[in-house]
């Protein structure tokens, strides 16, 4: 195999994704996709050769390293096809849509890298896979081989492949389910169903969801924590759902999935045990586990959740928050041209750098006195318990806390010289809404104000660099780019609401009112929820719009969710209307395949039964307080807002909770709001679910 000189530069040269530029020296003529692109494909009758990923997926690397560097490859995609690139992170419209598409024409599946080919004037896909090999193995045929095939399939069976295309469409359309009909109500039937079923699927030993691959599933896991506590009064609580989400919870805590010695999770397990994950570390999961994790700690008062949602807190100030606010995206699973070679230890190294008390019990703690668990070298992973080391060691379970607790700090500054993986440090709106709501939860759960601070850094950044002339931009690098998509506003509205309840701020409070007019004006469907792309989005072949949890919550889900919560603390029907609206537009896949829909099922459950807000107004010291004590309580379907009584120019809805000479609490439900209470007291017993 020849590979390519580095000196080769491409078009992608000029870009600013490091996924892109990861390729720009490919000798393959990879284009970004664009009108120059487009036009040449029109013009030569070439098919386009998609290729979308994401610089922090390994396969992608492997593929690239395989074909896409090779010289003999390029020659011919260069000469049979126009070779388009795509950062599934920039333009996640392009990805859903050829996503689906591959997931509708083979019958499986996507993932990345996804490897589609379109016809040369419409952009309509006739064929595709994800990774293929330089060479025939694991039952796939050679890329090379694939090129050759589809080449000439294309140009000998344009007919065919014109009727699968408008069949392919058709299916596009149809996969749009009909609103709930006029007469039908909603009612809490899925709730019911998803839970059932995810019980009949859940792993009673090791936590989680089916076998193997595993992924963490936050949204499925905070639906089952609001399940037992809505009926924590009950005379029979729903103790299943809450063993479901904390069995998960502490698995995966103790698991390799979890980074041991920095914080932080990875993106999935490839066992069922979560013990050896795919080593990238994304933002995307990183804020909604933060936030379940702070959310268990108050839910259950176990020392386990706190720890880890600090630690996971610290690793994102850390290791993913530029200097200017925003969070960046992503760590690569590999490292020196080898996926998780950063993380993992030889035993004789650990024992080098630790006492001889702290190696051994460091070494029962995360297996390091048995056989290695990832190709022949030691990934941590929680192998014993404290009670156990300390009857084996002689010592007390708090003492052999105290000694991995000195350990680890050891063994991370010498992790830390290693060769990092690489980092993108692309700012996506989307994922930063994520990672500040999971902030500003466990600044709250934590009693923490650093974490508030980092949030309102991120938001400041967003609003500052992101947001022009009433309308949010996607991404940050290098300069501002791509009109924001339905996840950038859902996803940041959100986190709005969340942060309002950690700071007030009226800045923030307009933030989200203009995020939401926006999202109604340029995203939403008449009939009901919204689509992904904006009314004046570029016009790709489908205007996606999906209502199922994916690798991030789905945009329609949050959205539904963040309106109805910021029309019942505004009093604003418009925002109230549009959440159900959404909620009737998804009935029919909730009810079809409800443990696929979470985001949407919690939206349901305030929508059936508002939620709470309290108002808090006083001194901002004694607001604050009060603040913190509703905070020491789980209650999901509560928000507290403490906003100081100097606070000036508040919506009506607001101002109406006057400010008195002492600090006074008002809990609202629904449209009906309590007198004004003047005791702490007195506002926990009213707003106790």
């Amino acid at each position: 195999m020849a590979h390519s000189s580095s000196n080769h530069r491409n078009r992608l040269a000029a870009e600013t994704s490091p996924y892109l530029l990861q390729h720009a020296h490919n000798p393959v003529d990879w284009y970004p996709w664009g009108p120059e692109a487009l036009e040449l494909a029109r013009s030569t009758g070439k098919p386009v050769l998609l290729s979308v990923g994401y610089s922090a997926c390994h396969w992608c690397h492997v593929m690239a390293h395989e074909s896409f560097e090779d010289e003999t490859t390029a020659k011919l995609m260069n000469e049979h096809f126009v070779n388009i690139k795509v950062d599934r992170e920039e333009r996640p419209d392009i990805d859903k849509i050829y996503q689906l598409a591959h997931q509708i024409l083979t019958q499986r599946g996507g993932g990345w890298p996804l490897t589609m080919f379109l016809t040369h004037d419409d952009q309509r896909p006739f064929f595709g896979g994800t990774y293929f090999p330089d060479t025939p193995r694991h039952g796939m045929p050679a890329f090379n081989e694939i090129l050759q095939r589809v080449t000439e399939f294309y140009h000998q069976n344009g007919d065919a492949i014109r009727q699968q295309n408008d069949s392919l469409l058709q299916v596009f359309d149809d996969l749009l389910p009909p609103p709930a009909a006029e007469g039908d109500e909603l009612n809490d039937t899925p709730l019911a169903q998803a839970k059932s079923r995810l019980a009949a699927s859940f792993d009673k030993q090791f936590g989680g969801f089916g076998g193997s691959p595993k992924f963490p599933h936050p949204t499925t896991l905070e639906f089952l924590l609001r399940q037992w506590r809505a009926t924590a009064h009950d005379a029979e609580p729903d103790l299943q759902s809450l063993y479901l989400a904390t069995l998960t919870l502490t698995r995966m805590a103790e698991g390799g999935i979890y980074d041991q010695l920095g914080g932080g999770f990875c993106r999935y397990s490839v066992d069922q045990f979560w013990m050896i994950p795919h080593f990238e570390k994304m933002l995307y999961d990183n804020g909604p586990l933060l936030a379940l994790y702070a959310q268990a700690a108050i839910a259950t008062g176990d020392p386990l959740y706190k720890r880890i949602a600090r630690e996971t807190a610290a690793w994102m100030m850390r290791d993913m928050q530029a200097a200017e606010g925003g969070y960046w995206s992503t760590l690569d699973a590999d490292s020196e041209g080898h996926e998780g070679k950063f993380y993992v230890w030889q035993p004789d190294e650990v024992r080098a750098l630790l006492t001889s008390q702290e190696y051994a019990v460091f070494a029962q703690r995360f297996g390091l006195d048995g056989p290695g668990n990832f190709e022949g070298v030691w990934h941590l992973h929680v192998y014993k318990s404290f009670d156990e080391i300390g009857q084996t060691n002689n010592v007390t379970a708090a003492e052999a806390e105290r000694l991995i607790d000195s350990a680890r700090p050891k063994l991370l500054a010498v992790r830390n010289r290693r060769v990092w993986p690489g980092r993108d440090e692309k700012i996506l709106t989307s994922w930063n809404g994520l990672a500040i709501k999971g902030m500003a939860i466990a600044a709250r759960a934590l009693d923490d104000d650093g974490l508030a601070t980092s949030a309102t850094r991120a938001v400041d950044f967003i609003r500052s660099q992101l947001w022009r002339d009433g309308r949010l931009l996607a991404v940050y690098k290098d300069g501002a780019r791509f009109a924001a998509y339905l996840d950038d506003y859902a996803f940041l509205l959100d986190a709005l609401l969340e942060l309002l309840q950690t700071r007030w701020r009226n800045s923030d409070l307009a933030f989200a009112t203009a995020l939401a007019d926006a999202m109604l004006k340029h995203f939403e469907d008449p009939t009901g929820g919204f689509f992904f792309t904006a009314d004046d989005a570029e016009q790709l072949i489908h205007r996606t719009k999906s209502f199922g949890d994916e690798a991030v919550p789905a945009g329609n889900g949050i959205a539904a969710y963040a309106l109805n919560r910021l029309g019942h603390l505004l009093g604003e029907t418009r925002y109230l209307d549009a959440a159900e609206r959404t909620l009737r537009a998804a009935w029919q896949v909730m009810q079809k395949y409800p443990p696929g829909h979470t985001s949407l099922l919690i939206a349901l459950e305030e929508q059936l039964s508002p939620v709470q807000v309290v108002i808090v107004r006083g001194a901002t010291g004694e607001a604050t307080e009060w603040q913190r004590q509703l905070a020491k309580m789980y209650a999901p379907k509560r928000m507290v807002f403490g906003i100081p009584s100097d606070t000036k120019e508040l919506p009506p809805a607001l101002a109406d909770k006057k400010p008195m000479s002492e600090t006074v609490g008002y809990v609202c439900t629904g449209p009906v709001c309590s007198e004004p209470l003047k005791s702490l007291a007195s506002l926990i017993a009213l707003s106790r679910e």
